[in-house]
């Protein structure tokens, strides 16, 4: 090989491996994996909510955060330029004190929506001084959704001379809730509101382990077991179904917000 093709293949091999990260999961890469990856094009990032709550006798409580680091990998492998910050894993899920909400269970965590705000915000800070040029909000929980939405505009409208936009992300849930109610609704299925149908469907296409959801526990909601539905219709073929609901809304809205972003009349 002549030494001129020689440094050109070398040249390239470099950039593809400065393109490719090895995961899409900051917490898996070395700071200058993350420098790269943002070098070589990776400049949108993901901050993805989920939550410790009660799901019923038969869900473990960690089902939004597993479900939101699940979805939040793929919507970066999706979007070709992304990547994901740790998952956090508590939401607003009532009051601790008069134990109203899911608190009423053990082994729920609330955090305000002060705290749960501010926790979001220190982590855009973090990406803006990283270099990320479009910073994702979303979350996996009903809980806090309006405080991201809330956020993302206020730092938005902070950061949009700085380098770095914001944009809150309801489709992933909002919409894709929507598809789920639709989809089951063709099956002669009720959703129901919590840890019925579809979140146990969810957690029964990840749990390849079997260890997330507790099979001889499925019963339907009795008003004092904290499930709102029956999740005895669920399936893995739904989960799957439902996830990549999640999945194909959440890109197709972070790229119309980014396309947005990086518009001239904005």
């Amino acid at each position: 090989m002549k030494p001129v093709l020689a440094i050109l293949v070398l040249a390239l091999v470099s950039m593809a491996a400065r393109a490719a990260p090895p995961s899409v999961f900051i917490e898996e890469l070395t700071w200058p994996e993350v420098r790269d990856a943002i070098a070589g094009g990776a400049t949108t990032a993901i901050y993805y909510a989920g939550s410790t709550e009660q799901n019923g006798p038969h869900l473990v409580t960690g089902k939004h955060t597993f479900v939101a680091r699940h979805v939040a990998g793929r919507i970066a492998t999706s979007l070709g330029n992304a990547l994901v910050y740790p998952i956090l894993p508590f939401a607003p899920t009532g009051d601790a004190a008069a134990k109203t909400g899911h608190m009423r269970f053990p082994g729920t965590v609330s955090l305000s929506e002060e705290t749960y705000t501010a926790v979001a915000r220190d982590v855009v800070a973090s990406a803006h001084a990283t270099g990320f040029k479009f910073v994702a909000l979303m979350g996996d929980h009903g809980g806090g959704q309006q405080a991201l939405e809330k956020l993302a505009a206020s730092l938005d409208r902070q950061r949009a001379g700085q380098g770095t936009r914001v944009g809150y992300v309801p489709d992933v849930y909002f919409a894709s809730e929507r598809r789920v109610r639709e989809y089951l609704a063709a099956r002669r299925l009720p959703a129901g509101e919590h840890a019925a149908i579809p979140d146990t469907s969810e957690l029964l296409f990840l749990d390849i382990a079997s260890k997330w959801v507790r099979l001889g526990k499925l019963e339907a909601g009795d008003g004092r077991n904290g499930v709102e539905g029956d999740p005895r219709g669920a399936s893995a073929e739904f989960g799957k179904a439902f996830i990549d609901f999640k999945v194909d809304a959440a890109v197709a809205q972070i790229r119309r917000l980014v396309e947005s972003a990086q518009s001239p009349s904005r």
